[in-house]
């Protein structure tokens, strides 16, 4: 086979593309150069590495793989068996698992596929709450999780850190048959023992969704609920840059007695994924999680998970200095959830604002908010992306003093209208180009393609 048949077909996509779609083409290289240009401290994302991106698009997509390695519905999947394989073993490997599907299509999907799974309708999970830092399929009254099933939430204490005697408590009163632990918006280390003491206590089963810690989790940085949980849940694009996809692990209990008392609860979930709520899996994004997975287990991978956390602390207490109430004072992980209450912008005029200047962050509620989720009263940072820039604190300060620029610049005329200096907009915009042409994204070449007449 000739070696270089990969990267020709891949040339030959780019270049069709060019050819046939030129508006498309653009559309998608303006979208590069955007994500280029700007400074993006989401905490819901980062930079996914070429060698992911180049798996996303090849040729496994053409492949209708239902079942799993070994046990498929269709013809044709030996080689997909493999690949699904090697990345089940390296997904196991680094997060020190005994199971692992690495089928889900995303974190949402695979904390409804465990819960669907294992529960009837109307039992009660016990989830964190929605404006307390958990997610919609933690139990919100917005997504299944909160109408299919009986969903009691907690909170946060006073200084926005979780209150355990609390969730004790209200496991007690409710006796739920699932607990969730795990968040989208905390600061803090989640202990992960702690919330297995408490489903034990009340026969609870205990499932952790580690969607934005995973990456600190695999380096070390951050405790592991593996054998703490019964199940853990995760996306692969967060921190373990990879796909948009999900994974659900497991650790000492995978083969512990399920509910029903007939299988374990690594067959629940094989069959819960497959045939209960997913159909075919998606080869392509199952080969790039498999190598989004091997650079997890790398040293490289660690140095980055040292950066993200570096980089979270460095911009929380800049933030601090200047006088912002940041939730639970600081930060152990990734993210930086800043409450304005006090400030006068609302979220989503800090949101758009911000984006006007080239910075992209997310309004996101804080504790004991009274505005919509639309609207918030806090925005929440993430230092994914920047890390892999390779900013580290100084470029952190710069941050925090552009963001700070902006959101002392700003004329408040509403929940969402708002008036900004242009002089101070253009400012920070060529600000943010210099950062980022600075610190580039790594290895990302720009789009190039030959025309029909030879050009480039």
């Amino acid at each position: 086979m000739d070696e270089n048949l990969l990267t020709t077909f891949a040339r030959q996509g780019t270049e069709l593309l060019y050819q046939d779609d030129p508006f498309l083409y653009d559309l998608l290289e303006r979208e590069y150069q955007r994500q280029a240009n700007t400074l993006a401290l989401v905490a819901s994302s980062s930079i996914v590495d070429p060698s992911v991106l180049a798996c996303e698009g090849l040729s496994p997509v053409n492949v209708t793989a239902e079942g799993y390695p070994g046990r498929r519905f269709h013809a044709g999947c030996k080689l997909i068996d493999e690949i699904e394989q090697l990345a089940i073993d390296r997904a196991k490997q680094i997060f020190g698992a005994q199971y692992a599907n690495v089928q889900p299509h995303c974190a949402s999907s695979a904390n409804e596929i465990v819960m669907m799974g294992l529960l009837k309708p109307g039992d009660t999970i016990l989830g964190m709450e929605l404006q307390y830092g958990g997610h919609l399929t933690h139990g919100a009254r917005a997504s299944i999780s909160g109408q299919y099933f009986t969903a009691v939430g907690y909170g946060v204490g006073e200084a926005g850190l979780l209150d355990y005697d609390q969730v004790h408590k209200l496991a007690e009163e409710s006796r739920p048959q699932l607990i969730v632990c795990g968040a989208t918006a905390y600061p803090r280390v989640i202990d992960f023992k702690r919330f297995r003491e408490i489903a034990d206590d009340v026969g609870a089963l205990l499932l952790a969704d580690i969607t934005h810690i995973a990456g600190l989790v695999t380096a070390g940085l951050h405790p592991s609920p593996i054998d703490f949980a019964h199940f853990t849940t995760t996306c692969t694009h967060k921190q373990l840059c990879g796909p948009r996809g999900g994974l659900i692990l497991m650790g000492k209990d995978s083969h512990s007695l399920a509910p029903d008392g007939k299988r374990t609860l690594s067959e629940l979930i094989q069959s819960a994924v497959f045939p209960l709520l997913q159909g075919a899996p998606v080869p392509n994004v199952i080969a790039a999680k498999a190598r989004a997975f091997a650079r997890a287990g790398t040293g490289d991978f660690k140095i980055l998970a040292e950066r993200i956390l570096t980089d979270a602390r460095s911009l929380a207490g800049y933030f601090i200095e200047k006088g912002y109430d940041l939730i639970c004072g600081g930060t152990d992980n990734h993210i930086v959830l800043i409450d304005l209450a006090h400030r006068g912008p609302t979220g989503a005029i800090a949101e758009s604002a911000l984006e006007e200047s080239h910075i992209i962050v997310n309004k996101n509620k804080v504790p004991g908010d009274k505005r919509s989720s639309l609207v918030t009263s806090g925005i929440r940072l993430g230092t994914n992306s920047v890390a892999i820039r390779k900013m580290g604190p100084a470029e952190m300060k710069r941050c925090a003093d552009l963001i700070d620029k902006v959101l002392t610049s700003i004329e408040v005329l509403g929940e969402r209208d708002y008036r900004l200096d242009k002089r101070v907009r253009d400012s920070v915009r060529n600000d943010v180009k210099n950062l980022c042409e600075e610190f580039p994204i790594p290895r990302y070449p720009l789009l190039k393609a030959t025309a029909a007449d030879g050009t480039v």
